[in-house]
């Protein structure tokens, strides 16, 4: 039978130190000859203490975010009605069914950048009556407007349910603007506005679950100071309104990675009056800004330095939520990271408005080192949406006029579904490192959480692309035998990836350990590992 462990709740982010418990139980693995038992030095321990509990883990930081960029929405989603590529209502079935498979929990739309410069009204009524714009944010080209707050809607409505997180414009829209989108949305009754949704085709109210009060208010947003960005989403805030007996979250425009300045000034002069989440972006280059690194074909160093940026985020995170503590001592207000992962050069030939790249076992590894970050901060953290879904960035899903396939980053989400509503077990993970040049990390990265029908579920990541490591896990409750039972996504190569040619290339693969007293979990060099603990033989 699976493994349950109890306990109370507390708060994992407090926990710095947790002694290590008397018992250990580790693991050989199942298959193969017994090797020489490694040198104590060279194991890495994960040890999780039975009063670690933490703040259940929010489904929403799975969240996805689709942007007008690229193939993004056009192509990737978005195929229109007549398409001779299978589709409903416009949206391509292939797609839509294999981000059904995931179970997105929210989906941000319109922007980023491109939504700083949206008129909502421009994608309501007759497609064939909306206005042609010029998309001035992602490289000049056509905008139809085909796709509006119904098509989006419609999409969430596809997707099984997944809830909409609207990125509102208060950089070049007004308050007025950016109320009446609202009330469009979510108004019943008689109003204008209602009628005029239903005349479009929804009598019955949508549901906003979130609403970004800007996007990077600091940048594209327009090139507000910290001072300046307070005082914005406070004017906004005094005029956002939803119908009664509704609640849609305020998402306010926060931080540009370590710009902690920023949050000091937003969460003081406007904080939890105003808002109910702050949200970070943190974007992880092999490179630098200016030359951001090869999405294939790259060097050991150029590994290592994506991992170093990706665990980057348990440092932003930790601060930041230091700074909101101070003024939010009840946690009120979430951090919410809607803009994060793997962000590289355009490869030569292609066109660089496109945002697109290859997606390899590296990116797999940024996005659970990454997502562990958000498991061992689910307190502050309780949204997040990786950029983006479809065609750009660091994409679940790529597509070629009929053709499409899924990314390893794809799977990371699928293998990572156990760990929804999970309640996160602080863990101390120390142990040998791995290093490359001037760079230096943990060997391995881990999260251990405890699923609402009590079964324990582990993440192991190891980092080395070259070493196998070997990791002793002490958990309370645990007996002998025990078997850790999930998936492995690994490769040969460190660039492993899929494409249309080969469309599974890399996809997971049964695991299993067996953990016996006096034994080790061997993890593959560069490899993901989650599975439950389960008792053997159940």
């Amino acid at each position: 039978m699976p493994l349950t462990i109890g306990g109370k709740r507390g708060n994992a982010r407090a926990l710095v130190h947790i002694l290590l418990l008397a018992a250990a139980f580790i693991a050989w693995p199942t298959s193969g000859t017994r090797a020489q038992r490694p040198n104590k030095a060279e194991i890495a321990d994960v040890v999780v203490s039975p009063a670690s509990e933490g703040v259940p883990i929010s489904r929403n930081i799975y969240g996805q975010f689709s942007e007008h960029l690229g193939h993004g929405v056009y192509g990737g989603l978005w195929v229109g009605p007549d398409s001779s590529i299978p589709n409903t209502r416009g949206f391509r079935n292939d797609v839509v069914s294999a981000l059904r498979a995931l179970e997105v929990p929210l989906l941000r739309w319109p922007g980023g950048c491109f939504a700083d410069k949206y008129d909502w009204r421009d994608g309501i009524g007759p497609r064939k009556r909306r206005p042609n714009r010029v998309n001035t944010a992602w490289g000049d080209v056509p905008e139809t407007n085909a796709v509006g707050t119904h098509e989006f809607m419609d999409l969430l409505d596809q997707l099984g349910g997944t809830s909409a997180y609207i990125a509102g414009n208060i950089g070049s829209l007004t308050p007025t603007d950016m109320a009446r989108w609202m009330e469009y949305m979510t108004a019943v009754g008689g109003s204008t506005l209602a009628k005029e949704r239903g005349k479009n085709g929804s009598r019955v109210p949508f549901r906003v679950a979130f609403f970004g009060v800007g996007n990077e208010s600091w940048g594209c947003g327009g090139n507000m100071t910290a001072e300046k960005a307070a005082a914005t989403t406070r004017r906004y805030a005094a005029f956002f309104a939803t119908a009664p007996g509704t609640r849609t979250i305020r998402v306010a425009a926060g931080p540009n990675v370590d710009d902690y300045h920023f949050t000091e000034v937003m969460m003081r002069d406007a904080g939890a009056r105003y808002f109910d989440a702050l949200s970070l972006h943190h974007y992880t280059f092999a490179g630098t800004w200016e030359r951001k690194g090869s999405a294939i074909g790259f060097s050991e160093a150029e590994w290592g330095s994506a991992l170093r940026n990706a665990r980057r985020m348990e440092e932003l995170v930790t601060r930041h939520s230091a700074i909101m503590d101070r003024y939010d001592q009840e946690q009120r207000v979430m951090l919410a990271v809607d803009e994060w992962g793997s962000w590289l050069d355009t490869p030569p030939g292609k066109d660089p408005n496109l945002y697109s790249w290859q997606n390899t076992l590296r990116d797999a590894l940024v996005a659970a080192i990454t997502l562990n970050v958000f498991h061992r901060h689910s307190d502050r953290v309780r949204m997040a949406t990786i950029a983006q879904m479809v065609n750009v960035d660091q994409a679940m899903i790529h597509t070629d006029g009929p053709r499409m396939f899924r990314t390893p980053t794809y799977w990371v989400f699928d293998l990572y579904k156990p760990f929804r509503g999970a309640t996160p077990l602080a863990s101390v993970t120390g142990g040998p490192r791995y290093r490359v040049g001037a760079i230096t990390l943990p060997a391995v990265d881990a999260s251990v959480a405890r699923a609402e029908d009590g079964i324990i579920w582990i993440s192991l990541v190891n980092l080395d692309p070259t070493r196998a490591r070997n990791v002793r896990l002490t958990i309370p409750g645990m007996s002998s035998p025990c078997a850790l039972v999930g998936h492995i996504l690994t490769a040969e190569a460190m660039d492993q990836h899929n494409d249309f040619d080969e469309p599974d290339r890399l996809v997971p693969a049964r695991f299993s350990a067996t953990l016996t007293t006096g034994g080790i979990v061997s993890l593959p060099a560069k490899s993901i590992v989650v599975g439950r603990l389960s008792l053997s033989g159940s």
